[in-house]
């Protein structure tokens, strides 16, 4: 089959791209309205730019065009404007990054239980026994169990830790020695570190609101790697003030990114913050190549591609 593919992404996945058995037309994308090739081809392949959220963006009165299928370089879908799910087929590159985020999960805990570079001694002054905190042992409570959230089980397990879950739809994932809970509520009151890896959706925008925070255990370090909407930003600052709430918290997604400057989560002493990189995203563009290509070769054969987006779900 003939296939057109317009890419968002750069010159050297798109040579990758077009070497395919199928030997697909590659076409530009105009870089401020990348859904205009919507007109000329079957494939769009975005990413999160600037343009798609410019704040005058507007449906395209010929949307989807001549579109069969819509492939998002990202997991997340919430980025675009809600008018690029009426795509005759949407999907994502879920998975992709899963082991580098999950690892990022894994370095944030140790830094956060060891934390070497305040015990580092500089002079002989600084020589004293100080206690440093555990990993074995403890609990890692994770709430959503996609690809990251999984990933992030199987090295917590491998590291000694307890490990809780938390899944919308209730399923086991089938991870020996992960233990499925019930109920959010459950998972933050048990959990040492509680890692959020959920979709940002409507559903969970704010599901760590003030009434939340409250229930969580006391001392616990929070980690997002999910999308900086799904925490309540101030009713944050004001439990890691309080006392008896959570101790800390590792943010690698915020709302809005980038924070304005002087925004009190850049200074607070509770709060480590990295600006969007847990995916490591250039350094797995090959794995998100063998994907694409992979489901091009589904889609060529008449199959369903992976990693379909469910209109209604939002991801």
């Amino acid at each position: 089959m003939s296939l057109i593919i317009a890419s968002q992404l750069d010159a050297d996945f798109n040579q990758g791209l077009s070497q395919h058995p199928i030997a697909p037309t590659l076409i530009d994308v105009a870089e401020d309205e990348p859904w205009a090739a919507a007109a000329q081809a079957d494939l769009l392949l975005i990413r999160p730019s600037p343009s798609w959220r410019q704040p005058s963006i507007q449906r395209p009165p010929a949307w989807p065009g001549r579109l069969k299928w819509v492939y998002s370089a990202s997991a997340g879908i919430d980025f675009y404007p809600q008018w690029l799910l009426d795509a005759p087929l949407v999907t994502c590159g879920r998975g992709v990054a899963s082991d580098e985020i999950a690892d990022y999960v894994i370095a944030a805990i140790y830094a956060h239980a060891k934390n070497l570079e305040a015990i580092t001694a500089r002079s002989r002054a600084q020589w004293v026994n100080v206690p440093l905190g555990r990993v074995s042992g403890t609990t890692i409570g994770i709430v959503g169990l996609g690809a990251i959230g999984q990933a992030v089980a199987k090295r917590g397990l491998a590291l000694g830790a307890q490990v809780v879950g938390l899944r919308r739809t209730g399923a086991q994932s089938g991870i020996s020695g992960l233990e499925h809970v019930g109920d959010i509520d459950t998972l933050v009151s048990r959990a040492d570190h509680i890692i959020i890896a959920v979709p940002a959706t409507p559903q969970t925008r704010h599901l760590f609101n003030a009434e939340l925070l409250a229930k969580v255990k006391p001392g616990a370090h929070i980690i997002n790697v999910a999308r900086g909407s799904v925490i309540d930003q101030d009713a944050l600052i004001q439990a890691l003030d309080g006392e008896g709430g959570p101790g800390f918290a590792t943010l690698d997604v915020t709302d809005p990114e980038p924070l304005p400057e002087g925004h009190p989560l850049y200074t607070h002493p509770r709060v480590r913050l990295t600006p969007h990189v847990s995916s490591n995203h250039t350094l797995v563009r090959h794995r998100l190549l063998d994907k694409v290509r992979d489901d091009i070769s589904r889609f060529a054969r008449g199959e369903a591609p992976s990693d379909i987006v469910d209109p209604a779900r939002g991801y």
